[in-house]
């Protein structure tokens, strides 16, 4: 039997009315899996998903922002450019770098302010004496959002124009990711054994210290090597080489203070210090096994500097500080899978020794996406939240007199019926952890809210502000939400009497 073309026709239509039909029958989040809720059938414990007619036709939005309104949240502020020009007297010559925001231009109004605990209503004004004291460390704990120096970098070259300072901070001895604060080139034989990391076995001794990572130069055994073990151990020799980057912010380029940290030193390391291929300095470890502060000191800052380590057993290295002297220093301190909830863990003594040494003023910590896929409801949230506090006053117990700021999520996307959604728990995390945290005397800033609240992250990956993976911001919008912290904190910061310019 033939058929007829408008039989194929009538046939495709009957189709397409009886899907179309069933779209009417599909239940909204009929499909649910911990916060992921997706139109669909479920039966006895079968799931199909399936899209509701206001879903296909596109009826409901997850979030009332606009193109507009994220366009406007991103054009409040003007970041800083990385600066290319220098002069010999080792000062910037850029006249933008000098000044502050001009809040002629900025409507403060739209700023999302950093939350201040009401029990402690001097914290803006202690935070002020400390961050222009004749030195003030920050140290700056963060996930992956801060890797490579991102956030950190930028607040780090604000504050340092603000408050005088210079160097980058804290390096480790082995970097695993690009950063352009400083030039690290260590030797072929370091290894790097990160606490934060869940596919690293950890040292039995959990000696990590401040920065909760460390580098070695031969294996880590957990039994210490006897007396005729060491006699036919080879000696193995390892360096790392420090240098200036040029692509990096010029006041970055500027340290003479430069400390190698290590602990769980045992046996004889010996330590050599070049420059230019010439010896300026030459130690031997302190072999006790405790925390130690090998300090480097240079009339300006060294052009080739090297370190070189000798011995047959090797300590743990746990970073380096190029320190400027004086004024502002900031350590980016990135976890990559961190939530912020490990500290606790690690060695209480090592971690308390380091601190002392370092002596901060302030800590930042900026956690809270890592978690989020994996809270599965309000009480989930509520656990994690108290992990957090606990974990901020283990800090405040050993680095003590020190201000506290977290800084709380971005806006975090899953997809739902084919389209990027906010996490449905993500608005209650943030207003969890902000209640937390003023609860604990420790101030809060919502970068979920600074880009714009619910739905703002998919507007952001399509101005190409964050990434594809709806999570980490490109270098563009890395200086913007930058810039916004920054703005947020000049505002407590500056005195009343105070011009915008300085």
């Amino acid at each position: 039997m033939r058929v007829k073309p408008i039989q194929i026709s009538l046939f495709i239509l009957f189709v397409l009315g009886a899907l179309f039909g069933l779209m009417f029958l599909s239940q909204e989040g009929g499909v649910q899996k911990a916060q992921k809720q997706d139109d669909g059938f479920s039966y006895e414990g079968i799931s199909v998903k399936y899209p509701t007619h206001t879903t296909f036709l596109g009826l409901e939005k997850d979030s009332s922002l606009t193109r507009q309104d994220v366009l406007e949240v991103t054009q409040i502020v003007t970041p800083l450019d990385i600066e290319t020009v220098e002069n010999k007297s080792d000062i910037i010559t850029t006249e933008v770098i000098k000044e502050l925001p001009d809040f002629s231009k900025i409507d403060t109004t739209r700023i999302v302010r950093i939350k201040y605990p009401e029990s402690n209503p001097d914290f803006a004004n202690e935070l002020r004496e400390k961050l222009s004291s004749r030195f003030c460390r920050i140290i700056h704990y963060g996930d992956s959002q801060i890797e490579g120096d991102r956030i950190t970098g930028y607040l780090r070259n604000r504050l340092q124009h603000m408050y005088k300072g210079s160097g980058p901070g804290f390096i480790p001895v082995l970097p695993v990711y690009r950063q352009i604060s400083a030039i690290v080139e260590p030797s072929e034989n370091w290894q790097r054994f990160a606490f934060f990391d869940p596919t690293q076995k950890k040292f039995s001794h959990r000696k990590y210290g401040a920065y909760l990572s460390a580098s070695r130069f031969t294996a880590y055994q957990k039994e210490l090597p006897d007396s005729t073990m060491i006699d036919s151990l080879p000696i193995i020799k390892a360096s790392v080489k420090i240098g200036k980057s040029k692509k990096t912010y010029a006041k970055f380029r500027y340290f003479t203070n430069i400390g190698l940290h290590y602990g769980n030193c045992n046996f004889p390391i010996k330590v050599s210090v070049y420059n230019d291929g010439v010896l300026i300095q030459q130690d031997d470890l302190i072999a006790d096994g405790k925390y130690h502060h090998y300090k480097i000191r240079t009339a300006t800052t060294p052009t080739n500097l090297k370190i070189e380590l000798e011995g047959k057993v090797s300590a743990d290295f746990y970073g380096l500080t190029l320190d400027g002297g004086l004024g502002i220093q900031i350590d980016n301190v990135a976890m990559r899978g961190a939530s912020g909830t490990i500290f606790a863990n690690s060695s209480a003594t090592t971690y308390s020794q380091m601190i002392r040494q370092l002596k901060p003023k302030v800590v930042i910590m900026q956690y809270g996406g890592n978690t989020m896929p994996y809270l599965k409801d309000s009480t989930d949230v509520d656990k994690y939240t108290k992990r957090v506090i606990n974990q901020v006053n283990w800090i405040r117990k050993r680095a003590k007199n020190t201000s506290i700021i977290f800084i709380g999520p971005t806006d975090m996307c899953l997809p739902v019926n084919g389209k990027m959604e906010t996490y449905p728990l993500l608005p209650y995390l943030n207003t969890k952890l902000m209640e937390t945290c003023l609860e604990n005397n420790v101030a809060y800033w919502s970068m979920y809210d600074a880009m714009g609240g619910k739905g703002s992250m998919k507007l952001w990956v399509d101005e190409k502000l964050t990434a594809k993976d709806y999570m980490h911001f490109t270098w563009k919008g890395t200086k913007i939400i930058s810039e916004l912290f920054f703005t947020a904190l000049y505002l407590d910061l500056k005195k009343p009497d105070n011009h915008d310019k300085t």
